[in-house]
């Protein structure tokens, strides 16, 4: 077939130029790309063949406009699917005008009223709005040219939501940074090289630019995982630095005993001091430098299975400061991050055992500040069995976010019984929630069977994930010099230019579930609380299909119990405009986020750990498990709570409303007036989901509507 033709084509400024048929090859594989197709050389060449002879007979010189009605044409006989996605990405200049009129009106109302999307972005700041109007901007052309017209659709509609729009493009979901890996024997960053710390203070100063460098180049949740373990070689070596210095300054003979354990409990008190001042530091830094994405980083800790002297002399300090809190005295309170998470295992923490105290002293500071939540490494589960089988533990990632075993040798199997899994260094790929009761909704409005319209939408959700995929796959390593360069991810040791595609096989792709108590609502009229069977054989139903998406695509597909922060909202604002107002359905603010008992069920914690157990195992990718305490005087009720959490292999949030007054430093939990000076102008600390947030600062609020009713409604959370 005949693929060149001497003419010349008009183009819209009036210029004219050799028709060149390699270019219209270019853009059908490029439009080819968006919807996962790859087309054959011959299919181009039957394009662009099929273009020649619609031009040939053409007594006058044919204009682009032509030209691109002539390539739909052909591509709609060699590929419907590409000729679509041909057609609107060359519509795009007219669409830009639209999206340009969009973005400046978010621009507007983000200077002026501002943006509570994000709890953990402050949109009254300069360097956040600049953020937020970028991410807005970015959101609009990732729908444009990344997600096909029925992804979108679905989107607005609310069938599905692609969480994250505004960064998917750019860069990783949450991660386990292998912060430690990163400090051992020095790194380049930003063309500077940083020497290993030499001693505890400095080790916290170096972690904190590791973080926000490093958690800048991402969006969602940033772990450090077992900081007790990294800290501790170093709170070693500042021990052995002060003996030194003690031993020199006393001429101390070292058969002298009573002078050796001065010395020793000298240089413990130094480096515990060195702890809580560094410590300290991190905390003033995560929750008052933004990073370059325009929030506060949100990092997680996690620690306090490390058995050692020195291991325990971190996490009891972390402790100990943590609950402190920052601030002028009396009007001290505590810090939203890092988030802090127990690694709890009832062999060493258990009563009795060797590291009760630092459990111990855990509860005392949940009492003061919620924090720290608890992984269960001991009780029944996933996260347990991996620990017990092969001592590797599985920090959340940010909030509740957690990663499927991926292993040395085999990959997403093991290769022998000696192989063993990794988890530190890893990361996530984002996650696409779906709306169930919308599509339970849609299925009866349409006569057709549950199971086949979420099948059609677990199908979207796949396709999305491949194509972010293959489209970060192409990235460089340089767009994240620590992790992919640094050793901060696992595997990361490529030089700039090389592409991260190897390291992406053991990131995971989320498959989010919210609403679940919803979708039993609109099943049968009954909560989880009253029944729940149904929307626990969908989450059985889930899980089936993105394992045999996971042995099909070979990816690591994870079940996601999303933390419905704004989307809490969005949901039923969509279902109501489809489906309208449906009692227990959507005749509330919000609905509720992940498996959880809705809020506002009169139920104990003991009640609402037993009826979410049912569903634990099947959101293995992101889950958390929490209880309205409100009774922090009483520790052993706190005890029995979290060890019974503990021994179902939960991840525990411990949830109390902290209240502080700005006027005269009074604390109390759940208070909304100080009893003491009548002040109104308070800071309360609530429970978003996973994580803490400011529900008031100074007479206003971090958080959206939708979820600052469900907080005032809530009874068993």
């Amino acid at each position: 077939m005949k693929t060149d033709l001497k003419i010349q084509v008009i183009k819209r400024n009036g210029n004219k130029q050799d028709f060149d048929g390699e270019k219209i090859k270019v853009a059908i594989r490029k439009s080819a790309e968006r919807v996962m197709i790859t087309l054959t050389p011959e299919a181009e060449d039957e394009v662009v063949g099929t273009v020649v002879s619609l031009l040939e007979n053409q007594t006058t010189e044919p204009d682009i406009q032509q030209i691109h009605n002539c390539v739909e044409a052909a591509l709609e006989k060699v590929n419907p699917l590409v000729a679509k996605s041909y057609r609107e990405y060359r519509n795009y200049k007219k669409d830009f005008v639209h999206i340009l009129d969009k973005v400046y009106k978010k621009a507007q109302a983000i200077n002026y009223i501002g943006d509570k999307e994000n709890s953990n972005t402050d949109s009254a700041l300069v360097s956040t709005q600049r953020s937020l109007v970028y991410g807005h901007l970015n959101k609009e052309l990732y729908q444009k040219f990344f997600l096909t017209s029925a992804e979108v659709e679905a989107c607005e509609v609310g069938y599905i939501y692609v969480h994250d729009m505004s960064a998917r493009r750019d860069t990783m979901n949450c991660c386990l940074c292998d912060v430690g890996s990163v400090m051992k024997d020095g790194f380049e960053m930003g063309n500077l090289w940083y020497n290993e710390p030499k001693t505890l203070d400095t080790a916290f100063d170096v972690m904190g630019d590791v973080i926000i460098n490093t958690a800048a180049m991402q969006y969602g949740g940033f772990t450090v995982p077992e900081v007790d373990s990294i800290l501790a070689r170093y709170a070693e070596k500042s021990y052995d630095k002060y003996y030194q210095e003690y031993k020199e300054l006393t001429h101390l003979d070292e058969n002298d005993e009573e002078g050796v354990a001065k010395a020793k409990e000298w240089a413990y008190k130094k480096t515990e001091r060195e702890c809580e001042q560094g410590y300290q530091g991190i905390e003033y830094k995560l929750n008052s430098v933004g990073s370059s994405r325009g929030d506060y980083p949100f990092v997680t800790f996690t620690f306090g299975v490390d058995p050692t002297f020195f291991g325990k002399m971190v996490s009891k300090t972390i402790l100990k400061t943590h609950a402190k809190g920052q601030g002028k005295k009396g009007y001290k309170r505590p810090t939203l991050f890092p988030k802090l998470v127990f690694l709890y295992d009832k062999n060493v923490h258990g009563e009795g055992k060797e590291m009760r105290d630092c459990f111990l002293e855990a509860v005392e500071c949940s009492k003061k500040t919620m924090y720290p939540d608890y992984l269960s490494l001991s009780g029944e589960g996933y996260v347990p069995e991996m620990y017990k089988k092969y001592k590797k533990i599985i920090s959340p990632m940010g909030c509740r976010a957690f990663l499927s075993p991926y292993y040395e040798r085999g990959g997403f199997e093991p290769a022998d019984d000696k192989d063993t899994p990794v988890f530190i260094g890893r990361f996530n790929l984002g996650a696409i929630s779906l709306n169930l009761p919308m599509i339970l909704a849609k299925a009866r409005d349409e006569n057709k069977d549950f199971h086949e319209v979420l099948d059609y939408y677990l199908e979207m959700i796949r396709k999305i994930h491949l194509r972010t995929y293959a489209y970060l796959a192409k990235k460089k390593a340089s767009i994240n010099p620590l992790a992919f360069c640094e050793g901060g991810f696992y595997k990361g040791h490529l030089k700039p230019n090389e592409c991260i595609e190897p390291l992406l096989e053991s990131a995971t792709l989320s498959f989010g579930i919210t609403a679940l108590n919803e979708l039993q609502e609109l099943y049968n009229g009954k909560s989880l609380v009253e029944d729940g069977e149904f929307a626990l054989e969908t989450l059985k139903y889930i899980n089936e299909k993105t394992q045999e998406f996971k042995k099909e695509d070979h990816k690591l597909y994870a079940i996601y119990g999303t933390p419905a922060e704004n989307l809490c909202g969005l949901q039923v604002e969509q279902f109501r405009k489809k489906y309208g107002i449906i009692k227990g359905v959507s005749d509330r603010e919000y609905v509720s986020n992940s498996f959880h008992c809705a809020v506002w069920e009169d139920i104990n914690g003991i009640q609402k750990q037993d009826l979410e157990k049912r569903f634990w195992d099947y959101c293995k990718g992101g889950r958390i498990q929490y209880v309205r305490y409100n009774l922090n005087y009483n520790t052993e009720a706190m005890i029995t709570y979290i060890e019974r959490a503990m021994d179902y292999g939960f991840y525990e949030g411990v949830n109390l409303s902290l209240a502080y007054c700005n006027q005269c430093g009074h604390e109390e939990l759940d208070m909304d007036v100080c009893p003491k000076c009548g002040s109104e102008d308070l800071v309360k600390i609530d429970r978003m989901n996973g994580y803490l947030s400011y529900s008031r600062v100074h007479g206003d609020t971090r958080l959206n509507k939708a979820k600052m009713v469900e907080i005032s409604e809530r009874k068993s959370m």
